[in-house]
């Protein structure tokens, strides 16, 4: 099993261009990952940023993905429009993906500034439904002084989250951001179905909704659904470890 830190996260490397955090990158570095270590191929589990590479990976890179497994996000086909211009007509300025490629810096700073109490914030579960705060969500989470609901995970395993933000900071992660509408060029020529097995499961409390027509673009996927919010591994860790290796065992060539 390899459970890499990503580029720019945690110890891997972070680098000061934009541009190299594109899609062909990402899915690159998990490439030369198995090229590393002599596999051909394999089947990689991702959750949320995760899954968006993890699919990317099959259309860019079907002949090294063996199986997919991806949680949170489920599969989000090329639509007629670049995806921030999309997201900036529908959901305004103040959308974090919006926000992130339109004020470069800003919410990296504010986040840099508050790494501790942003994490704290963000890594919550049985949040109370309220009307949304005017502002940006994630700079609001950052300010916020106030927790709402349950931490997902204890003190210490919040601390290691911390720690590794300490060492990265958020500029690298938030460039995944900055290259969606890159990605979205890059890939308008790639076939856009998706045949290997895959297993894509929602948290049922998760505000990203599920896909009305994954089949359409990933015909062999089966659906997993589990009573939790969007970080499914951290809240169900025993359940989610059972659905995974109970569809591993139905799918072992």
């Amino acid at each position: 099993m390899i459970v890499p830190n990503q580029r720019g996260y945690g110890k891997s490397s972070c680098p000061t261009e934009i541009t190299v955090y594109g899609i062909e990158h990402l899915t690159g570095d998990l490439v030369a990952l198995l090229d590393h270590y002599g596999y051909e191929k394999a089947t990689f589990i991702g959750h949320d940023w995760g899954a968006n590479i993890v699919w990317n990976l099959a259309l860019l890179h079907a002949e090294k993905v063996s199986k997919i497994i991806n949680m949170a996000l489920p599969y989000m086909q090329r639509g007629e429009k670049p995806w921030i211009e999309f997201m900036e007509e529908i959901f305004g300025p103040d959308n974090y993906f919006v926000h992130f490629n339109r004020q470069v810096g800003v919410a990296d700073a504010i986040l840099d500034e508050n790494k501790s109490q942003f994490l704290g914030n963000l890594f919550r579960k049985n949040v109370p439904l309220t009307m949304p705060e005017p502002g940006m969500m994630m700079i609001n989470l950052a300010k916020a002084e106030k927790s709402l609901g349950d931490p997902i995970m204890s003190e210490s395993e919040l601390a290691v989250y911390v720690s590794a933000f300490e060492t990265s900071g958020f500029t690298g992660g938030i460039n995944w951001y900055r290259n969606l509408d890159q990605n979205w060029h890059l890939l308008a020529d790639v076939q856009p179905i998706i045949q290997h097995p895959t297993l894509m499961i929602y948290g049922e409390q998760d505000i990203i909704p599920k896909s009305e027509n994954l089949t359409d673009f990933v015909p062999n996927a089966e659906v997993v659904s589990l009573d939790c919010g969007h970080c499914i591994q951290q809240e169900k860790p025993e359940e989610i470890n059972k659905a995974i290796l109970k569809w591993l065992e139905q799918h072992n060539e």
